[in-house]
């Protein structure tokens, strides 16, 4: 097989298991059909590195490389004359999160109701922004969840998400007071067909996920809660950041295993590809950290009393 042969059955491999994989397959396929001209049978570092060093900026370099890496590691294990590039060869890859910005119940009410006055006055617009702000407040959905949502999609039993992250579908049940709140902007929204989408604007099209994050920005920023532009400050994303807080917080009162079990349903119910992701909110939770410290500190004392009897 040549390389390219290679990277079409590593692709299906890949998508097989959930993943998109597209940024993926079109940097895979131009590496081996680069690599063949050369006269490459096999996956060579210095052939890896003079290809990845030809993007333009270093984040793509170093993506190019992983990409690469990731799929040598894969035809290595079958055949060892696939050389393994090491994966900082080009540098390492900066993992940063933004801080997240926890905001309070209070916080959120103020931001809805500031959605309210958004204009055109007596449209539909200002009642869409509310109700699906207020939703991903209450479930901590993915904004392209909550925008994807169709009529057929709200039932008794929660919301049901087709195509989330990794092609998962899952469903997200409702309080009722959440469940209270939709049904109001359903009425207002006024009937539909099963496929049409549930947040609309005046054209009666789905809520555009990009627009969507700018007005929520433009309201946090109204109301005081963020500074001028450029300055740092809560984001949409951080609605589904202060749900997973609040979740875990409410279990900060009890028992290592319930907080583990909680962790895995908070998993489930964010959709999360992997329960780590999940675990990362332990950074943003101070109850929790506080307990973490306890504990550590308890386990060190208990370590340090094993010793001295020794």
């Amino acid at each position: 097989m040549t390389l390219t042969d290679q990277a079409t059955s590593y692709v299906a491999v890949k998508r097989a298991t959930g993943l998109a994989f597209i940024v993926q397959e079109r940097l895979l396929v131009n590496f081996a059909v680069h690599a063949e001209t050369q006269g490459d049978r096999f996956i060579k570092a210095a052939t890896v590195l003079g290809w990845a060093s030809q993007a333009s900026t270093q984040k793509r370099r170093i993506y190019r490389l992983h990409v690469v890496c990731a799929f040598a590691e894969y035809l290595h294990v079958e055949d060892e004359r696939h050389d393994v590039p090491h994966r900082d060869a080009l540098g390492r890859r900066a993992r940063h999160r933004p801080p997240p910005h926890l905001l309070s119940p209070d916080d959120i009410r103020r931001i809805m109701n500031a959605a309210l006055e958004l204009p055109p006055a007596g449209s539909i617009r200002p009642h869409t922004f509310y109700a699906v702000i207020g939703i991903l407040a209450a479930t901590g959905m993915r904004r392209s969840e909550a925008v994807g949502l169709r009529i057929r999609d709200v039932t008794e039993d929660g919301l049901q998400i087709h195509n989330a992250k990794l092609g998962k579908a899952r469903l997200v049940p409702l309080d009722e007071t959440a469940k209270d709140a939709l049904d109001v902007y359903l009425k207002k929204r006024g009937p539909g067909e099963p496929d049409d989408p549930v947040f609309v604007m005046r054209s009666g099209r789905a809520v555009n996920p990009e627009a969507l994050t700018t007005v929520f920005v433009n309201l946090a920023r109204s109301v005081g809660l963020r500074g001028e532009p450029g300055i740092p400050g809560p984001r949409l994303h951080d609605l589904r950041h202060s749900f997973a807080v609040r979740a875990l917080t409410d279990v900060a009162s009890g028992n290592r295993r319930d907080i583990s079990r909680h962790m895995l349903a908070l998993s489930t119910y964010l959709g999360h590809a992997n329960i780590v992701d999940t675990y990362w909110y332990l950074e943003a939770t101070p109850v929790l950290l506080d307990r973490i410290s306890a504990a550590t500190e308890k386990l060190r004392e208990l370590h340090v009393g094993r010793q001295t009897n020794e």
